[in-house]
């Protein structure tokens, strides 16, 4: 490397577990795959570290002390600010309507415990690169685009800032329904509601919106 080149920054990644010798077994090796690695004992501390520096992707245990995982990534994904961050779940609990939970919770992988490093890896470079194409997405919308224009001062509740940004994310409303746990049609009433205070015309036309405002 040339002397004047600038080396990248490590790509910054938070581990949230309560156990120990997993987070230095999880840490340790993603660290030698050239990562930077914060730490939170559980979902409390998590949230406090996030606003402190915002990781590119969580990786994190569910059954912790003082917050759970489902509560953090819950909170995680009605933030407007962290909303965006791609979450893998760690889990002893292999059975099928856990997985469901985990993922309905909003978590994008579900692994379960004991894990090969190689695949935790694998999901881990995947969801960076999954990461990568939104964020390439959003800024092509915005670029190639006539910017929307909405009714001054439009202020959304949070539940409606929640399905705002699932419909931002390419979610149809019964996915959002299933995620949210209340019916299609709530889903499909929080839509109306939003194209009346916004003046828009369709979902389509709300999703813009909600990317060209920051609003996920």
């Amino acid at each position: 490397m040339n002397e004047n080149t600038v080396a990248p920054e490590p790509r910054r990644l938070m581990l949230v577990d309560d156990d120990p010798n997993l987070v230095i077994l999880i840490s340790d090796y993603l660290e030698l795959r050239g990562y930077q690695v914060t730490i939170a004992e559980n979902g409390q501390k998590a949230l406090e570290k996030l606003e402190e520096e915002v990781p590119e992707l969580i990786i994190c245990d569910i059954m912790m002390p003082e917050m759970d995982g489902y509560t953090l990534v819950k909170l995680i994904r009605e933030n407007a600010q962290f909303g965006w961050i791609s979450v893998i779940f760690l889990s002893a609990k292999g059975q099928s309507e856990d997985r469901v939970k985990g993922l309905n919770t909003g978590a994008d992988v579900y692994m379960v415990k004991p894990f090969d490093p190689e695949e935790l890896m694998a999901q881990v470079e995947s969801s960076l690169r999954q990461t990568e194409r939104l964020t390439r997405y959003r800024k092509s919308v915005i670029a190639t685009s006539q910017k929307i224009r909405v009714r001054e001062g439009v202020e959304l509740t949070p539940t409606e800032l929640k399905v705002v940004q699932l419909v931002a994310k390419g979610k149809g409303n019964r996915e959002i329904s299933k995620i949210m746990e209340v019916s299609q049609r709530t889903i499909e009433s929080h839509i109306s509601n939003m194209l009346g205070k916004t003046g828009l015309h369709n979902r389509t036309q709300l999703a813009r919106w909600a990317l060209e405002s920051q609003e996920i």
